[in-house]
């Protein structure tokens, strides 16, 4: 409305081109002072989530499905360790600060914790509200709660392999991921994703797509927890590299 006043006011002031000053002025104004919709109110959990949280401490849909699943990777081999649900606990308050992460352990154990926990439903509901990156991170998360007791069972790897394809994350990806856990003579080239007899020039150009593949600044409009895994997943690429450098000579 007031875009139509401040045209009629131009007008008469500056003729046609006062009309068109005021017309603009006054789409301006009716901008900042219309209410606006409740549907561009409202914000996403950082917009990569697609809405999957809610921006009050209650816990969001998103953070219990993934202690969900931080769940069925901590009794995968029927221990419970501490030192696992300590690295669990320590991962959401980095994510989502002490209050958030605290109300979604009490949610979890309230709720979640006393149904059936299925992996499979979860990562449907994840798939359709994540991008590949992100559940790439998440499966590298699950990977740092089975180690933390100081080492990854294969109940633990089976389970996580099970939750990869649910993620409809590839087999080189998986490996990948895993190779980081998992100091071998092979643990370089898996995670560059190639053969150990691969060439130089192959090797080179692995290490780029991977670097490019695992760069942190794909998860950067995520939260500090998640940026710091990408930026360890990209630190293990630059390892797995280096390491076949001095193996070779190159």
């Amino acid at each position: 409305m007031i875009k139509y006043i401040g045209a009629v006011i131009g007008f008469f002031v500056r003729g046609i081109f006062g009309a068109i000053a005021g017309y603009f002025i006054g789409s301006l104004a009716d901008s900042v002072l219309s209410p606006k919709k409740e549907g561009q109110q409202r914000r996403g959990f950082k917009d990569v989530f697609e809405q999957a949280t809610q921006q009050s401490v209650s816990p969001g849909d998103f953070e219990l499905n993934l202690l969900s699943l931080a769940s069925i990777v901590i009794k995968a081999d029927g221990n419970v360790s501490q030192s696992e649900l300590d690295y669990a606990r320590q991962y959401f308050v980095r994510a989502y600060g002490k209050e958030r992460a605290n109300a979604t352990f009490r949610t979890f154990n309230d709720v979640i914790k006393k149904r059936d926990v299925s992996a499979a439903r979860i990562c449907q509901y994840l798939n359709m509200r994540t991008r590949y990156e992100v559940r790439l991170q998440i499966l590298h998360f699950l990977f740092g709660i089975a180690q933390a007791d100081g080492h990854v069972s294969e109940p633990e790897v089976n389970v996580m392999s099970e939750i990869a394809g649910y993620f409809r994350i590839s087999h080189q990806d998986f490996e990948s991921i895993k190779a980081m856990f998992f100091k071998n003579a092979d643990s370089a080239y898996k995670i560059l994703e190639i053969q150990k007899d691969a060439t130089n020039d192959e090797v080179k150009k692995a290490f780029r797509t991977m670097a490019k593949k695992y760069h942190p600044d794909k998860l950067q409009h995520m939260d500090e927890a998640y940026r710091s895994g990408a930026e360890d997943k990209f630190r293990k690429v630059q390892e797995a590299y280096e390491t076949i450098q001095k193996e070779r000579g190159m």
